[in-house]
């Protein structure tokens, strides 16, 4: 995909802002921790791997012109400030805290080669997670026959990561090896990622693409239309169960009752070892105008209840394979997710 969705220039961290798109393509510039997770928390950018390299260069804008203990002060404070925008995704929790161990060992460091230090570590972080998922495409290609038709939910693509994409990184990967792939994109309600980022990111690499409604998932499955859905996952729990966008967990249900494969594309930055099953992953809830509006008009009766989590969990008995960068992880999940994650 030719427009980046986060990156550094200068002392500045520049994003994509993806609540405008498809309609337009502007450039956010945060110049300060406090921007950075404002950016976060109102989904400027989204995405668990995008809002890991995002929190990390947060840190990095944090700690500049400190050195010693006054760094490690901005750095507590930046770090509980990023930490609470987006709880499910733990990849900006690893992020955060991968940063708060370069810290620690490099507080000796005069202020200026401290500020390099963490803007490096950052910046690894972002081409590592490229890299990884480049990787975890190819070899999620490998499960795909051509041709093959994909359903997808939410975004899953460059935009969610720092370049590539998880479960789109699966598409485009096949792509590349002369495979022939059409994609089905769940529209994704109520924040639209598939109708407005799957579709312009595919239609960009010109990747065949259909959007349908979320309501419509069960009927494709059911008249044999689609090969193989492909998922990312914002946590992943050491049992297998997966946290991602809310609307995953029925479109699995439906994957198991039609013998349909479901995969999951998790990077091991996604897998969290110490959270033992899904009932353990902090569900985050939205503001109740994602639901009661529609490009900021009311669509609801004023005052009514609303319930509007920004994900659920599936539950591994559900989950066919998890495609990572290391390989792909089989049932029992406890079991290969394990050997996966500590073989790095």
């Amino acid at each position: 995909m030719a427009v980046k969705t986060i990156e550094w220039r200068g002392d500045s961290v520049r994003m994509i802002d993806q609540r405008l798109l498809p309609r337009r393509e502007v450039i956010r510039v945060y110049r300060d921790y406090v921007g950075v997770a404002r950016a976060i928390r109102t989904m400027v950018i989204r995405g668990a791997p995008a809002i890991g390299v995002a929190a990390a260069m947060g840190v990095a804008l944090a700690i500049r012109g400190s050195s010693g203990h006054r760094a490690r002060v901005r750095f507590e404070r930046a770090a509980s400030l990023l930490k609470a925008t987006r709880p499910t995704a733990v990849n900006l929790v690893w992020a955060v805290e991968r940063m708060g161990r370069v810290l620690e060992a490099s507080l000796a460091l005069d202020p200026e080669r401290l500020y390099r230090r963490m803007r490096a570590e950052a910046l690894a972080i972002c081409r590592e997670d490229v890299a990884a998922n480049r990787i975890l495409g190819r070899n999620g290609a490998a499960l795909l026959d051509s041709p093959a038709s994909v359903l997808t939910h939410c975004n899953a693509g460059a935009l969610a990561t720092a370049g590539y994409g998880t479960a789109l990184g699966v598409v485009r990967a096949a792509r590349q090896a002369g495979k022939k792939i059409r994609v089905f994109a769940d529209e994704t309600r109520p924040f639209l990622q598939g109708s407005r980022l799957t579709a312009w990111e595919l239609q960009k690499d010109r990747v065949p693409v259909t959007i349908v409604a979320d309501s419509m998932a069960a009927s494709l499955l059911r008249a044999g239309e689609v090969d193989c859905v492909i998922v990312g996952t914002d946590r992943t729990a050491a049992n297998g169960d997966v946290a991602n966008k809310i609307g995953t967990y029925p479109l699995a249900v439906m994957a198991q009752r039609h013998r349909v494969p479901f995969y999951v594309a998790a990077p091991l930055s996604s897998i969290d070892l110490a959270c033992a099953s899904g009932d353990e992953i902090p569900i985050e809830c939205r503001s109740p105008q994602e639901l009661t509006e529609f490009a900021g008009k009311q669509i609801a009766p004023a005052g009514v209840e609303v319930f509007n989590p920004a994900f659920d969990i599936t539950p591994a008995e559900l989950v066919t394979a998890i495609i990572t960068e290391r390989g792909i992880a089989y049932p029992p999940f406890d079991e290969s997710l394990s050997k996966l994650k500590r073989s790095t």
